[in-house]
C-alpha cells in the first residue's frame, strides 16, 4: 500500500476492521431512526429527510461492506462520515450524531493504525493476516 490508499485505510487481517464494520453498521440503523426526529422536531419534509438519510444509510451498508476489499470500503467510510456531517445542517440532532459516530470511527481507526505500526516495529505478522 502506498501513497494516499495507505493513509486511509487499515492492512488487511486489521481486527479494527471488524469493530469499523460494526460502527457503520449502527450508525446505518441510527441514521435511518433519525428521519422521524429530522421531520418531527426540525420540521424537515418527509421527502428530504427520507433522501439524506437514506443516502447517509446506503453509504454505511457499503463500507461496512466493502471494508473487507480494503481501500475502496475506507474511502466509503470516511464519506460517510462526511455526509453525517452534512446532514447537520438539516437538524442539529444529526450534529450530535455526527460527533458520535464520526469520534468512534477516527478513534478506531487511529488504534488500528496503532495496531499496524506496533506489528511492523515488534515484527508480528498477525495484524497483516486475513481473517
Amino acid at each position: 500500500m502506498k501513497g494516499l490508499a495507505a493513509k486511509v485505510s487499515l492492512i488487511a487481517g486489521n481486527p479494527m476492521t471488524k469493530v469499523l464494520v460494526a460502527i457503520l453498521a449502527f450508525e446505518a440503523i441510527v441514521v435511518g431512526l433519525a428521519v422521524a426526529v429530522m421531520i418531527q422536531v426540525s420540521d424537515v419534509s418527509p421527502a428530504i429527510a427520507g433522501v439524506s438519510a437514506g443516502v447517509v444509510a446506503f453509504l454505511a451498508i457499503m463500507a461496512a461492506g466493502a471494508l473487507r476489499r480494503g481501500t475502496p470500503g475506507f474511502v466509503l467510510g470516511w464519506l460517510t462520515q462526511i455526509a453525517l456531517i452534512a446532514t447537520g445542517f438539516l437538524t442539529s440532532a444529526m450534529w450530535v450524531m455526527a460527533v458520535v459516530f464520526g469520534g468512534l470511527w477516527l478513534t478506531c481507526f487511529i488504534l488500528g493504525k496503532r495496531l499496524e505500526s506496533e506489528a511492523l516495529l515488534s515484527g508480528d505478522e498477525s495484524v497483516g493476516e486475513g481473517g
